[in-house]
């Protein structure tokens, strides 16, 4: 197995260098995190006590470098905080069993001095988790989880005469190893639910797009095109309106691909959007990530296409992995808006040169190409995601069952100097 920080290094370097060959995508970034993490988990060796302690801490530190080298990708932070949330939720599922261990042997035995020092010592931060645990009004996936744990059968803790340091050793040296296990299978869970979102997004599509509709969208999206071409499939016969996406036109990509695959495609320009709005029955777009407050991070351009559904009452959907859901709210220092790309994109450099000259004496001109809109809350009609489809005010409670309290800020590495 190769070295973990060469791993690291190497993820680091796309993307710093924002490899768009190797990564494409929110969907892929993420993928690859949970991965990386997935093998720092497996290879960190954890103490006897702490083990949950020490397998935050490893990841946390790789979590910083991954997060200072590409603050705008979300997806990146929002795993990290998923898998320390995993770790947390493990260790506490442990510690509850534990606890529970406890309790049934002190009833049967008066020893209970003895029957202490044979269990595994319980960590501070577990047995405050447990007691917050027991406050927390339930979830419907924590009883569910609940409900699939109660049907085990249940753990009874050895009993034997020898409580020597030996075995006390074994024993937490056993349960270090089982946090480890239930750690690393949570961790492919959630690295098989990135893999299939589009999928289980795509499996939605035929509740929402129904015959001789016409759907907007704009730029470029491989969520959209599943969505799309799954509603297709299903016998949906729909028109699509494909906004070309400027500077980039990633709109073309799209619609080339819709126009493949057998759906009617149109594509029009940006600054048409308002003209065609009120022939639109629906907008379907995607993200690059959700807030908690429910406010959407998208492809430049798509606020004003917003505005203008929300002008002539047209419902504006959004179309979101569970990776893209961030615990942040914008107004956060942690969280990036947006990038300025190259102004390449947009002008011509050399029919521009004497423009752009400030030595010439002339008035200089500056161009200016951000990747990102920012659409608020309230011009969102709906959210679908690989777990159904939400109200924005209901995001911050689905985004809560994924990430811990603790957790909602990693701190950056401080640069470098005095």
């Amino acid at each position: 197995m190769p070295d973990v920080q060469t791993l690291v290094n190497d993820f680091l370097n796309q993307l710093k260098k924002r490899d768009a060959s190797k990564i494409e995508g929110s969907q892929a970034t993420a993928k690859l995190t949970a991965e990386l993490l997935r093998s720092v988990i497996s290879q960190q060796r954890v103490p006897h006590t702490n083990q949950a302690t020490a397998l935050i801490n490893a990841v946390r530190a790789v979590g910083e470098q991954l997060i200072a080298a590409n603050p705008v990708e979300l997806a990146v932070g929002n795993i990290v905080r998923r898998v320390l949330h995993i770790i947390r939720e493990e260790d506490l599922s442990l510690a509850t069993a534990a606890m529970d261990g406890l309790g049934v042997s002190a009833a049967s035995d008066d020893e209970d001095d003895a029957e202490r020092d044979e269990n595994p010592v319980l960590s501070a931060a577990a047995v405050a988790a447990a007691a917050r645990s027991t406050l927390r009004p339930p979830s419907l996936q924590t009883l569910l989880e609940d409900t699939s744990d109660s049907a085990a059968p249940p753990h009874t803790s050895s009993s034997g005469g020898e409580s020597d340091g030996r075995s006390r050793s074994v024993e937490k040296g056993s349960r270090g190893r089982k946090l480890k296990h239930d750690v690393i299978e949570a961790v492919n869970e959630l690295i098989q639910d990135i893999s299939t979102c589009y999928e289980q997004i795509a499996e939605q599509a035929v509740e929402h797009i129904h015959h001789n509709e016409v759907i907007l969208t704009l730029g470029s999206s491989k969520t959209v095109l599943e969505f799309l071409y799954a509603a297709k499939e299903k016998q949906r016969s729909f028109k699509v309106f494909v906004a070309e996406g400027a500077p980039r036109y990633q709109g073309h990509l799209l619609a080339k691909e819709l126009a493949a695959r057998g759906l009617q495609t149109t594509v029009i320009t940006d600054s048409a959007v308002f003209a065609m709005i009120s022939r639109v029955n629906m907008v379907i777009v995607g993200a690059h990530a959700v807030m908690a407050n429910g406010g959407v991070i998208a492809p430049v351009g798509l606020n004003m296409v917003a505005l203008a559904a929300q002008r002539h009452a047209v419902p504006f959907v959004v179309l979101a992995g569970s990776h893209k859901l961030c615990p942040l709210y914008p107004h956060n220092p942690e969280v990036l808006l947006n990038e300025l790309r190259s102004p390449s994109e947009l002008l011509d450099f050399g029919e521009f040169s004497d423009c752009m000259d400030s030595a010439s004496g002339a008035g200089s001109l500056h161009v200016v190409n951000p990747t990102f809109d920012y659409v608020p809350p309230k011009l969102v009609s709906l959210f679908i995601t690989d777990t159904g489809g939400h109200n924005p005010s209901y995001m911050y409670r689905l985004i809560a069952d994924y990430y811990s309290a603790d957790d909602l800020v990693v701190k950056r590495r401080p640069t470098t100097g005095s």
